[in-house]
């Protein structure tokens, strides 16, 4: 999440094309959406209600609706209302630099500038080679380590089987056994070493207890 925010964060959002930029990104990391269901979203996919979401057209034609967060809201009502359009036209809903539909290499060039403008206050961003797609695997890790069930994240991201989900929870569990393995030998160490060990007084007041 602190590698999300520090992308999110290297947006200079003064001009309009930067605002794009940070609504496009912040409704990847919402969404977990594929690049191909990014560029395919029309204005009027939005539903901008009580409770806000977003209709995304997956593979095979199958529909999905994923809620929106507060901040992705009101970064889309903005760039909406800057091009004066209204979220119930139909429209394409973001657009490059010439009015035309963002592409897909569009999405990618958007997404590497940003992280590499990130990498420079985040140095573990350095080594890694991220593109959109690492944005879906972003928000599946998040979800599944905020406590989110498998199935509703394989829900959330348009997954035909919950086998596909599944390949996230081993990640995160190489994760974890990776700071283990980092943290082990200095907790033994600590241990081994503990000055309370050879504290009798101590010792004794602990067999009393």
């Amino acid at each position: 999440m602190d590698e999300i925010l520090a992308v999110l964060g290297a947006v200079d959002p003064r001009t309009s094309s930067s605002r794009r930029d940070l609504a496009l990104l912040s409704l990847m990391f919402n969404t977990g959406a594929r690049v191909s269901e990014i560029v395919a979203l029309q204005t009027d996919d939005l539903q901008m209600a009580s409770a806000p979401s977003i209709v995304l057209h997956g593979k095979g034609r199958k529909e999905r609706i994923c809620p929106l967060w507060p901040e992705t809201v009101h970064l889309l009502e903005k760039m909406l209302e800057e091009r004066g359009v209204k979220p119930s036209e139909s429209a394409a809903l973001f657009l490059n630099h010439r009015g035309l539909d963002l592409t897909r290499f569009g999405v990618r060039l958007i997404f590497r500038k940003y992280v590499r403008k990130a990498a420079k206050s985040n140095p573990t961003l350095k080594n890694k080679r991220l593109h959109p797609h690492s944005a879906r695997h972003s928000t599946a890790v998040h979800l599944l380590r905020s406590g989110v069930d498998l199935s509703t994240i394989a829900h959330w991201l348009g997954h035909a089987s919950v086998n596909t989900t599944n390949k996230y929870l081993s990640v995160d569990l190489e994760a974890k056994r990776e700071a283990i393995t980092k943290a082990k030998p200095q907790i033994i160490g600590g241990l081994h070493s503990a000055k309370w060990r050879r504290n009798t007084d101590l010792i004794a007041w602990l067999e009393t207890l």
